[in-house]
């Protein structure tokens, strides 16, 4: 399948890479990380411009609002875990040990939940943190991800050592 295929809309993020986003119907499902040489894509009808929109705001402007539908394909448990994600205020941090507090759960289980985000930036996955540091970013813990999440968190004023 050729990228314009598998992506409704791609779009060059200021953090130095690409960002597809697939929709399910009029709703966003997935949001991906792509190559910062990949070619931009426009939006495939209003819908996915409706969320691409929103990215470019908050892009712009942390405190945009980001209020695009999404279709998650997840457990029970990673829906509860990305809906207490979204709660999270811009420019707050919780480690994953707080937010397991809050839920009931364990610490792993809250960064298992993260590392399986469809739609990281959409599903703020970025707000939660190790207890000392910045921990882990879209499975990883060391490169680009962590670029990608330390440009996040200090673009909604947020600036950790890590």
């Amino acid at each position: 399948m050729t990228t314009h295929e598998v992506y409704q809309a791609i779009i060059t993020a200021p953090f130095g890479c690409c960002v597809g986003v697939v929709m399910t119907g009029e709703a966003a499902s997935t949001l991906d990380y792509l190559s910062a040489n990949t070619p931009e894509q426009p939006p495939a009808d209003a819908a996915t411009a409706a969320v691409i929109a929103q990215l470019a705001a908050y892009f712009r402007d942390a405190d945009a609002p980001l209020t695009a539908p999404l279709m998650l394909a997840g457990t029970t448990f990673q829906q509860r875990v990305w809906a207490a994600l979204k709660a999270i205020p811009i420019g707050t941090v919780l480690t994953y040990g707080e937010l397991a507090r809050q839920l009931g759960t364990a610490a792993r289980a809250v960064g298992a939940a993260c590392r399986t985000n469809p739609a990281p930036i959409l599903i703020p996955c970025h707000r939660v943190v190790a207890r000392q540091g910045l921990g882990g970013y879209a499975g990883a813990v060391t490169g680009d991800p962590l670029a990608i999440k330390r440009w996040l968190l200090r673009h909604e004023g947020v600036d950790l050592v890590g």
